[in-house]
């Protein structure tokens, strides 16, 4: 009994410090923001000043002609269609993984089963010089394309498929005369729905946070993701402070779409995460 009770507090405990950890760097972003550049060595870190936040907004988007504005734009059309995109992607890989029957299938997981270990580092100059290669250096096509497609989410889909799709239900839409494409989007995809929302959360967070491609790839700050653009203004803070309240403000707007994604589909993904771990 004293055993069981330990093993739960210990868990427990442990729960609260890694809920924690994830949740106080977010209160610090949302108090920070309200805060004048002066009010940061003078105030304590978790503790509301003079509220700021309205000021701090309008200097972010103002500053530098409105640059800010175009890294939102850019950030939801690189993660909003990429994600989309490359989850119907990532679900079609999965599927035809799962379900045809053509050469060199297992072959193809395995290659699949690689990618995952590769780092995006180690593809970055690689995937820049093709880029060079194909005249796209510097424009919305070079970072865009390659966030398209994730061997972690192809080998999401291709489990979920495989399970969540019965064999019979394609075999009959065989015998009834339906193509592969059809078939697909008519019955696997809905079926697989719930693990094809978790998909598309994984490739939008990982879109939206991604810098690295875009810092190899783009030269024109107009072309900027929120997560580039934040960066280059955090390596000015050192000469420039003036950029620190612009720095917080934009990462605590940056935070917001993912909110906003987790809690308008938290009922599809739990769904979709819970199923998948159990298959």
């Amino acid at each position: 009994m004293i055993k069981a009770w330990t093993a739960r507090t210990t868990v427990h405990g442990l729960l609260v410090l890694a809920s924690l950890y994830s949740v106080l760097p977010l209160i610090w972003l949302v108090t920070a923001s309200t805060k004048s550049l002066a009010e940061f060595s003078t105030t304590s870190a978790f503790s509301f000043s003079h509220w700021n936040l309205g000021t701090n907004l309008r200097q972010l988007f103002s500053q530098e002609g409105g640059v800010f504005l175009d890294w939102i734009r850019n950030s939801l059309l690189y993660a909003g269609l990429g994600a989309v995109l490359g989850a119907l992607i990532c679900a079609g890989c999965g599927y035809a993984i799962a379900k045809l029957d053509f050469p060199g299938r297992r072959t193809l997981f395995a290659v699949t089963l690689t990618g995952v270990l590769v780092p995006t580092s180690a593809l970055a100059l690689p995937m820049y010089l093709l880029a060079t290669q194909l005249h796209v250096v510097g424009t919305f096509w070079a970072v865009f394309v390659p966030l398209l497609t994730n061997p972690f989410a192809v080998y999401l889909a291709r489990v979920y498929a495989d399970s969540a799709v019965p064999n019979e239900l394609i075999e009959a839409a065989r015998t009834d005369g339906s193509s592969e494409p059809p078939t697909f989007f008519t019955i696997a995809l809905p079926m697989m729905r719930p693990g094809v929302v978790a998909v598309l959360l994984l490739q939008f967070v990982r879109i939206w946070n991604d810098c690295f491609l875009p810092l190899v790839m783009l030269t024109d700050p107009r072309l900027f993701p929120m997560s580039l653009g934040l960066f280059q203004w955090s390596a000015k803070v050192i000469q420039f402070p003036q950029y620190s309240p612009l720095v917080i403000t934009g990462s605590l707007v940056a935070v917001v779409p993912l909110v906003v994604a987790f809690l308008v589909l938290r009922r599809q993904w739990r769904s979709g995460l819970a199923a998948g771990s159990v298959r």
